[in-house]
């Protein structure tokens, strides 16, 4: 009695709190390997996991350190419009794709010694000047929005899939995928989190048409900087298509390729992995909101986020 009581209350730390993050980090440090990569700044990395995080139960956004949920909410917004420039972003205070854009600038001619932060400011205000060094080239949401077919024309894959969601739930082709292998060169980044899927089950609930649920695949996953904000993005876009599709919550699946830590962020994920999770916040969404493409950032509302505090880590370029 008491071994199930004890087993409960594990189980209910486990589904309560981002514990499943915490040990996704435990088991690259203590099962991976070190391997070189494309940033020459090495890793340990593992291949193959997968987590799985109930909706139901809370906002996955981890809080064993600080995230920023304004830049994951903005950034979804923008993939979602299927724009590629990062002026909208730097218009908004979100700094997560400078890096990359900022590093081919220091490398042309009409560099003047600028810091990233000023560059973020050039590329915010200048129009002409975000034309020319703020594109990312035909990354994630040109592939969501914008993919070509091959005859001239493009499909978009967000729309096609909210059709296909509502008039044919029980669809295998629930799919949208960003790894298009003919724009690769074309990208500043290759799509890390590059497919993913939306499943329905039936829902016992007269008011709704099914459960939503959603698995990605990611390729390649920053463990300490990037997988907390592909876990809350993702469960936000499901949380939204639910609402727009009439579904209940079901699942977030995060099914990883390559995940790895980089050497330069052991520290900081020691000092993580020190720090007891909290309860998950709860996050709102604006209930008038219809349309996948209607969404502003005003329609969501974070609650009872209590958080270790913020750790800095160097994003690998």
């Amino acid at each position: 009695m008491f071994i199930s009581f004890f087993r409960t209350l594990r189980m209910l730390f486990y589904f309560y709190t981002m514990q499943a993050y915490q040990d996704f980090l435990r088991t690259i440090l203590e099962k991976g390997s070190k391997k070189e990569d494309r940033t020459g700044t090495g890793t340990i990395s593992i291949f193959g996991y997968q987590m799985r995080f109930d909706l139901n139960q809370g906002f996955p956004l981890v809080t064993t350190k600080k995230l920023h949920l304004k830049s994951i909410i903005h950034e979804l917004l923008w993939f979602i419009t299927g724009d590629t420039n990062i002026q909208y972003l730097c218009k908004h205070g979100v700094g997560i794709w400078n890096d990359w854009p900022y590093a081919k600038y220091k490398q042309s001619d009409v560099y003047l010694g600028e810091t990233i932060k000023e560059f973020a400011e050039k590329i915010a205000n200048d129009d002409v000047f975000a034309q020319k060094y703020g594109q990312l080239g035909p990354v994630y949401g040109y592939q969501w929005r914008h993919w070509p077919n091959g005859k001239g024309g493009e499909i978009d894959q967000l729309a096609n899939l909210v059709q296909q969601l509502k008039n044919n739930p029980d669809s295998r082709r629930h799919i949208i995928s960003a790894w298009n292998v003919a724009d690769i060169e074309q990208m500043t980044l290759p799509p890390c989190h590059s497919l993913f899927q939306f499943y329905v089950t039936p829902s016992n609930r007269a008011d709704k048409k099914g459960v939503l649920s959603c698995q990605l695949y990611q390729r390649s996953a920053d463990a300490f900087l990037g997988v907390p904000f592909n876990i809350a993005s993702y469960a936000l876009f499901t949380m939204m298509l639910a609402q727009v599709c009439d579904f209940e919550l079901g699942d977030f699946v995060h099914t990883f390729g390559d995940a790895h830590i980089y050497i330069n962020h052991i520290e900081q994920v020691n000092l993580q992995l020190s720090r007891t999770p909290y309860e998950l916040p709860q996050l709102l969404i604006n209930p008038e909101v219809k349309d996948i493409f209607d969404f502003k950032f005003e329609d969501f509302e974070l609650l009872n986020y209590q958080c270790h505090p913020h750790i800095k880590g160097e994003v690998a370029v």
